[in-house]
């Protein structure tokens, strides 16, 4: 057996890459600036960077989110990056939207489906179906409808004056002229089984939402961001489809990031949000942790970047 001295050989971690220890009372940026130089510590300070560096030069930062980014209570945060103009657009999916309506309506959410189930209660909420239904009562037959569903959603619950509607994102987006779009399955969400549910005023609405975010995906070239919060499946495939449109339509979206924050590595966030939109056309990102955790972190450290 031959060995070699250590001198001799190249090495992937030096001293310079080892986490600083930090006094009590730094900042926050200098928290994260003592982070590791590896790893994870590394891409999330490239995304914080990108996000940042979108904010500067006015190109979008486009949120799109899962229910449970909600369900854990990070409303506050998203709400904050909406009015400092960092977050300036955000999609949920429906169960996104349904949260939102009910912290905003009851200041509570998230019911125990195994209680509710055997008796078939589970998911009939009058209250929120009423805000769904009301917010499309005006839609007729199948035609595009003259707003999307998250702004007719957001309007709703400001002309019922929701008691919690400081909470609420599709108030924000109202309120600040931020777009949020809603993106629905037909099928997958509460409010579908309600005795009100009309398919096509659902339909229209949710379909207005896809142009708009496909209108904003299409500005993302040369700079933007768009992250993927803990939706596996459907707003990743709806990201997808924008991009589609957006290039095949004649816009160079190029030169742009994204990220897909979740749990755990699912198969379509990463295929269809961090690889195959930026093959050739940019950079993806992954970071893996609780969103509790990591979108505050995330939204800290970029308002610090910006101080």
């Amino acid at each position: 057996m031959r060995t070699t001295p250590l001198a001799s050989r190249r090495h992937l971690v030096h001293l310079p890459d080892l986490a600083r220890v930090g006094e009590p009372g730094i900042s926050f940026a200098e928290f994260v600036a003592n982070l590791p130089r590896q790893l994870a510590a590394d891409t999330f300070r490239e995304l914080v960077a990108a996000i940042a560096a979108a904010h500067r030069l006015g190109k979008p930062v486009i949120w799109g989110m899962g229910a449970h980014v909600i369900k854990v209570g990070l409303s506050p945060w998203v709400i904050a990056l909406m009015r400092r103009g960092i977050v300036t657009a955000v999609a949920l999916n429906g169960g996104g939207s349904i949260h939102d309506i009910e912290l905003a309506l009851a200041g509570e959410t998230s019911e125990d489906v195994a209680e509710g189930l055997p008796e078939g209660s589970f998911g009939l909420s009058e209250d929120t179906g009423q805000v769904y239904f009301d917010a499309l009562a005006d839609i007729e037959g199948t035609g595009d409808s003259d707003a999307g569903l998250g702004e007719r959603l957001g309007r709703q619950l400001l002309e019922r004056e929701a008691p919690h509607r400081q909470h609420s994102i599709l108030v924000a987006g109202v309120e600040l002229d931020v777009p949020v779009t809603v993106h629905l399955a037909i099928g997958t969400d509460v409010v579908h089984m309600h005795p009100r549910a009309d398919g096509a005023a659902l339909g229209a609405a949710t379909f207005h939402d896809f142009r708009l975010l496909t209108a904003l995906v299409s500005e993302l070239g040369d700079g933007g961001v768009y992250c993927n919060i803990g939706s596996a499946v459907l707003l990743p495939e709806v990201f997808l489809k924008c991009l589609t449109v957006a290039r095949n339509l004649g816009r160079p979206v190029t030169g742009f990031t994204t990220a897909n924050l979740d749990m755990l590595q699912q198969y379509r966030p990463l295929t269809n949000v961090v690889h195959r939109p930026t093959a050739g056309h940019g950079r993806g990102l992954s970071l893996i942790g609780h969103h509790e955790l990591l979108v505050p972190m995330l939204a800290q450290a970029v308002i610090e970047a910006l101080a």
